[in-house]
């Protein structure tokens, strides 16, 4: 491409006009004459060969370049969307320099050159703003990540789980498998409603007894119904954290093989860091900043019943309860399934909607 096209520009700079040109050779002898083109091809000659050679060097140096980039990204875990948009950016500018520095070399007027390229990108860019704008936020989406792919999100009246980011829209699937896809830059600028950005969610159901239930034995009988399901937070969200990884450490060993080696103790160094993060945290949770600030140990979140209305035809009692975002839909339905199965045979009632007629004899 360099050949075919940067060739016949070289000359330009030196003689900007095919007139003048022949002017210069008028008088010259042959000698002088094969002696001028012979040097000006020589001339030419060097700067194309040290042309290529900064070529081959740069795009080499860019690989490299590349996959130090590339290792970096992967050792500290980037997500995988940024990586692919960092690595791009990266190439093409470093690219665009290279073809720079090779068209200097070979004696073209650079300045020009990017002028034309700036004054194109300006027009390119009034012309594609909207996409500009989606590319934009796709930046700010990979940067400040509000949400990344598996995440459960509700945007732009759209619910679903987030299948893929890219650099101009993003791709949700929704529940019934259908996929949405959103541009970008009204992602950027609207509320996001993440469903998978916190561990744990309360779920909130309703139940309606009839008239005259003993309030009590109600309650009772609904938290023995919570309690018995393992899912749901019994008292501290940090001690259900801890029983789910005692239950899956649990689980990780039965499930692996007799034959496998037992996993080997963390090094000397791995433990003195560990004992030291542990000191410094101690310490600072004793330090006073003069502020009485106190700073809790543990979220407490209680199963709450409540009486919530007295309706038209029954008391309506409100059940909230904590559990991992993982299982909220199964924790939804199997209590609504265990409350109209197991509350009936505690002596409880569901009402059906009730009208009282009066008539007058007159």
């Amino acid at each position: 491409m360099i050949q075919t096209e940067d060739v016949p520009v070289v000359a330009m700079p030196e003689i900007p006009d095919t007139k003048e040109w022949w002017e210069a050779f008028k008088g010259m002898g042959f000698d002088e004459l094969i002696a001028t083109l012979s040097n000006s091809l020589v001339s030419f000659s060097l700067r194309l060969l040290a042309a290529i050679l900064i070529f081959y060097i740069g795009r080499f140096l860019i690989s490299r370049i590349f996959k130090t980039v590339f290792s970096i990204l992967t050792r500290r875990r980037v997500d995988a969307s940024l990586t692919t948009f960092v690595l791009s950016l990266v190439k093409i500018s470093l690219y665009f320099f290279l073809i720079i520095i090779v068209i200097g070399v070979l004696g073209v007027e650079t300045s020009s050159f990017i002028a034309i390229f700036a004054s194109a990108g300006m027009a390119i860019g009034m012309a594609l703003s909207g996409t500009l704008q989606n590319f934009a936020g796709g930046v700010l989406i990979l940067l400040l990540k509000p949400y990344k792919v598996g995440d459960f999100v509700e945007v732009q009246g759209y619910a679903g789980t987030v299948k893929s980011i890219q650099l101009f829209n993003t791709v949700i699937n929704t529940v019934d498998n259908k996929a949405i896809i959103i541009p970008n830059g009204a992602l950027s600028t609207s509320s996001i409603n993440n469903y998978s950005l916190e561990d744990y969610r309360r779920v909130d159901l309703t139940v309606s007894l009839s008239y005259g239930t003993d309030l009590d034995a109600a309650k009772a009988a609904m938290l023995k119904i919570i309690s018995a399901d393992t899912r749901i937070v019994k008292k501290y969200i940090e001690d259900d954290i801890a029983y789910r990884e005692k239950e899956a450490e649990e689980k990780a060993q039965q499930d692996a093989p007799e034959s496998e080696e037992p996993a080997k103790k963390p090094g000397f160094l791995k433990r003195l860091f560990q004992r030291r993060k542990k000191q410094i945290i101690s310490v600072a949770s004793t330090v006073n900043y003069d502020m009485p600030v106190a700073i809790p140990t543990k979220i407490e979140r209680t199963p709450f019943i409540g009486l919530k209305e007295m309706a038209d035809s029954a008391i309506v009692f409100t059940v909230r309860v904590w559990t991992h975002s993982s299982n909220y839909w199964g924790v939804y339905f199997d209590l609504n399934e265990k409350f109209y199965k197991q509350l009936p045979e505690e002596g409880f009632s569901f009402p059906f909607p009730q009208l009282d007629v009066h008539l007058d004899k007159n």
